[in-house]
């Protein structure tokens, strides 16, 4: 099965359909960005309407068989924050349940990295639940590296969950 991932700038009607269903099918996984529960549908068009709206944002999708299965945003830093100008944060990263395994994350990831570089960021920053297994081998497999915990980093179901933060630098050469 093809297996694609690029930067979208906009999105028709059958994508913004398969983006909102594959993240509503990551959240009720357990996979989702933040959000406990699957929102409405409207909420979700919202959200991803909204991410493209955000200049400072770079949504990267993955598609697996040409639908869109998940994917991961670019956030830099607002243009009066010159301070913190050479870094992005790699967020709202996901794959829909029926299409793990299939390598979409690393590829999502190395995207972003890409990028990250061509955009001239030097570092790229992360935090994941540290619930989320898979996620944590994928970033430690591509050099990312863990410099803390926050031992409250979520509240899911009225459990405190934690959570890892993580970096990456790009103008290093990697492993």
């Amino acid at each position: 099965m093809e297996r694609v991932v690029q930067r979208i700038e906009s999105l028709n009607e059958t994508e913004l359909e398969d983006l909102c269903n594959a993240t509503a099918a990551a959240i009720i996984d357990g996979g989702g960005f933040g959000w406990v529960r699957a929102p409405t549908r409207e909420t979700l068009e919202r959200y991803w309407q909204g991410v493209l709206l955000v200049p400072e944002r770079t949504l990267v999708v993955a598609r697996l068989g040409g639908t869109i299965a998940g994917s991961a945003q670019l956030v830099r830093a607002p243009k009066h924050n010159e301070a913190q100008a050479f870094a992005g944060q790699l967020t709202a990263s996901f794959i829909a349940p029926w299409a793990r395994g299939h390598g979409l994350a690393r590829m999502l990831v190395q995207e972003i990295e890409q990028v990250a570089r061509s955009l001239g960021l030097k570092v790229l920053n992360l935090d994941v639940r540290a619930t989320q297994k898979a996620a944590i081998q994928l970033y430690e497999s591509l050099a990312f590296t863990r410099w803390g915990t926050h031992p409250c980093y979520a509240i899911v179901n009225g459990d405190s969950i934690p959570g890892h933060y993580y970096y990456k630098r790009l103008d290093e050469p990697g492993p």
